[in-house]
């Protein structure tokens, strides 16, 4: 292990070891927990003999965190002076140089101040764990680059500092620090969130009821998704582990296919399910102007719904969809009723009859929906 007086930030870079593993903890909001939480695990490890230290902890005034903070070593601070205003920053430098086990850091999707080797703190993040240090980190849902429209849609706030997913897709744990919102608006009340000049201001914001719940949802979701993808990359092969409904709508050139859309959306919504579409294009065939017009409406279409458009080009149209429909983890497939001529489905077997065969042990069910032409 590295120390201080014999080694470099450069040195640290360069040390052939293993990559440090990343504990991500994530909540709804502010204030449900998260950095207590952090610390609270952080002193057990420093008595079962880790060495860990604190990279960068913000308290934002909360008593109970500085508190807990105590006994645990601080890397100190950056710093640095613009227009004779005092910066400070995490010293990632100088973790490097510690080398501890493990390090501690708050707020995982803090922008730096212009000027640091790296524009955001999950970068730093990447560099110590790339030079073998383990590290715990928190993090809010809303920070989550996938999730800020959604996030700007219940909220009416924009977040502008953001994380990639990847993180939380890379981490190692990710666990969410659940409270109720009424818990939550009991402790911004109580002054152990904000002054008490922004506690009024915050319960008509951002800490609306409708809010706090809609955004607890999105973090329990979020993490069970990570929970069901881990487990689909360990499980037999042929067989998945799906937490969560999701629907895939099957397109064609045939206009039916937005009546069928509208009907898949109106499924994933009763199921609270992801939605998705598919359409499989002909590899010996080229769509003519009307029926690439068609599909560019349907890919509209379902991004208006909140879905994911899939575009894949195969002659073996339901091998192609039973593959989709693994890849995916889909639980629930729409498609339309045939619209081929009765002559032509006397002498081949139904398309129906073949999916059916293929996703039979996926654990798919199967809607056949009637449209008109």
């Amino acid at each position: 292990m590295f120390n201080s007086s014999n080694s470099s930030p450069d040195a640290s870079y360069n040390r052939p070891q293993r990559r440090g593993k990343h504990k991500i903890f994530i909540g709804m909001a502010p204030g449900v927990g998260k950095t207590y939480k952090m610390l609270e695990e952080a002193h057990q490890l420093k008595q079962d003999g880790i060495d860990v230290v604190i990279g960068i902890l913000e308290t934002h005034g909360r008593k109970d965190t500085a508190q807990k903070a105590a006994g645990l070593e601080v890397i100190p601070r950056k710093t640095s002076i613009r227009q004779n205003i005092t910066l400070e920053e995490m010293d990632t430098e100088a973790i490097l140089v510690r080398s501890p086990q493990l390090v501690l850091v708050d707020e995982l999707a803090h922008t730096n101040i212009p000027g640091s080797p790296r524009e955001k703190r999950y970068q730093d993040v990447e560099v110590i764990l790339n030079a073998g240090v383990d590290v715990y980190s928190t993090v809010n849902i809303q920070h989550l680059e996938s999730l800020n429209d959604v996030v700007a849609r219940i909220t009416s706030v924009v977040v502008r500092e953001r994380i990639p997913d990847r993180l939380l897709e890379e981490a190692d744990a990710v666990v969410v620090i659940d409270v109720t919102p009424e818990t939550l608006e009991e402790r911004l009340r109580e002054g152990k969130i904000y002054g008490a000049n922004k506690i009024e201001q915050s319960l008509e914001n951002f800490f609306q009821r409708r809010n706090l719940i809609a955004l607890r949802e999105l973090a329990l979701r979020e993490v069970a998704d990570t929970v069901e993808e881990e487990a689909n990359t360990s499980v037999v092969a042929g067989q998945t582990c799906n937490i969560h409904e999701r629907v895939l709508v099957c397109i064609s050139t045939y206009p039916n296919s937005v009546q069928l859309l509208r009907r898949g959306a109106r499924i994933a919504n009763y199921m609270n399910a992801r939605l998705y579409a598919v359409f499989v294009a002909d590899t010996e065939r080229f769509l003519t102007k009307e029926e690439s017009l068609h599909i560019d409406t349907c890919e509209k279409l379902c991004r208006e719904f909140g879905g994911e458009f899939l575009h894949v080009k195969s002659q073996t149209v339901a091998q192609t969809i039973a593959q989709v429909a693994a890849d995916y983890h889909i639980t629930q497939i729409v498609i339309g009723e045939s619209q081929q001529p009765r002559w032509k489905r006397f002498f081949k077997r139904p398309f129906t009859q073949r999916l059916m065969e293929l996703i039979r042990q996926q654990n798919i069910d199967l809607h056949i929906i009637a449209t008109k032409n």
